[in-house]
């Protein structure tokens, strides 16, 4: 395996690495954007129903849309950890994207089970599932990979 990692980096090492970047960039400026641009635009909408309906409809579909550069960043990381010698900063940044991506998958399954219970207008309770999402568990992710990019560009020596 590590040869095999070695050899695709030697051959597309700048393609890695943009993958890698690129796909940092989506989730973690598409997290910033949801919760300091569209969370509070949300919050303006007087009717309940149609605030959670609006609000698990674009969690949804910003989910659906990072998904595949969190699988991405992910598989780049494992590259870069059989293709490259390894040091204390490339494995807590590798630990971090873990991390959130553990934390992604409580926030997709939290939003799942709210939309199921806002198809069956338990409102309330779909109210109280989503909750922990925009006030703790999207924090947390913009704060670790903020962390990470901040560990990203350090390890590139500049």
């Amino acid at each position: 395996m590590k040869e095999q990692a070695i050899q695709l980096f030697v051959n597309y090492g700048q393609e890695i690495v943009f993958l890698h970047v690129l796909s940092a960039i989506i989730w973690v400026g598409g997290m910033i954007a949801i919760r300091l641009a569209v969370h509070p635009s949300i919050q303006t909408i007087e009717e309940p129903k149609i605030k959670l309906g609006k609000t698990l409809m674009l969690m949804g579909k910003f989910f659906n849309i990072v998904l595949p550069f969190i699988l991405i960043l992910l598989l780049t990381a494992i590259i870069f950890i059989f293709a490259m010698e390894t040091n204390t900063a490339i494995e807590i940044k590798e630990y971090i994207w873990i991390i959130m991506a553990v934390n992604f998958t409580w926030m997709y399954i939290k939003r799942r089970k709210a939309q199921k219970l806002f198809d069956e207008g338990k409102l309330p309770d779909a109210k109280a599932v989503v909750a922990l999402i925009p006030k703790l568990l999207l924090p947390i992710n913009i704060i670790l990979g903020l962390i990470a990019l901040w560990l990203g560009i350090g390890l590139r020596g500049l």
